[in-house]
């Protein structure tokens, strides 16, 4: 086996790796943000128990920086060795023979994903850092709910949110099936896993529609 080949193995191992640790943290995020809707309390507790813990803040937070930054870069490396290994030109290439629209567009879906990840960090991380050292504003453990529906009101950042979040599912449609495959895990227990992968991805930016949808049509009232 050359180098070449070792090397691009390799990197799938390693975006496969990033991506079902990205998977387990939209899980998880989800749960937290699904009781925005149904427990607002709780909604309040488990945000600012995220937003202070040290764990949290100084080791997981910085994991998931990297496993973003890791994931995607490895995406964007791949990419650009497949098209340079592709001898059939693309004007005779018959891609959607071969594959469906999404896994042969993950790049495309994957750069959207990255844009909405962006706006996410802006919306709420950026925020939640002026927030305690910048503007040095005391503990208050009850803002949560009310900020985060806040951002649901302008209508243009809610379709935004709906647009990637559908994109999100088209990218999770592929990428999470493939990514068991790219560790190795393809036998029997592979065909009970796949129908799970499509429902976590459909289901899951879904629910997240869901949030953005409901907290646009109940805005808090001043």
């Amino acid at each position: 086996m050359s180098g070449l080949t070792k090397s691009s193995i390799a990197r799938k191992v390693v975006m496969a790796l990033s991506g079902l640790f990205l998977v387990f943290f939209l899980a998880q995020h989800f749960t937290i943000n699904i009781t925005s809707v149904i427990a607002p309390d709780t909604f309040n507790e488990w945000s600012h128990f995220m937003g202070y813990n040290p764990l949290v803040q100084y080791l997981l937070q910085p994991i998931l920086i990297a496993g973003v930054i890791i994931h995607f870069v490895m995406g964007f490396i791949l990419e650009l060795q497949n098209r340079r290994a592709r001898s059939i030109s693309y004007a005779s290439y018959k891609g959607s023979a071969n594959a469906s629209w999404v896994s042969r567009n993950m790049i495309i879906t994957g750069l959207v994903v990255l844009a909405f990840l962006v706006l996410h960090f802006y919306d709420f991380w950026i925020h939640e850092i002026s927030y305690k050292y910048i503007d040095f504003s005391p503990e208050d453990p009850g803002r949560y709910h009310a900020e985060t529906v806040e951002k649901f009101e302008p209508i243009w950042r809610t379709v935004l949110y709906i647009i990637s979040f559908v994109l999100l599912s088209l990218h999770l449609w592929h990428g999470f099936a493939s990514s068991f495959q790219s560790v190795g895990f393809n036998n029997k227990y592979s065909i009970a896993i796949k129908p799970l992968t499509k429902l976590f991805a459909v289901l899951i930016p879904l629910g997240f529609i869901f949030i953005a949808i409901y907290h646009h049509l109940n805005p808090i009232t001043h």
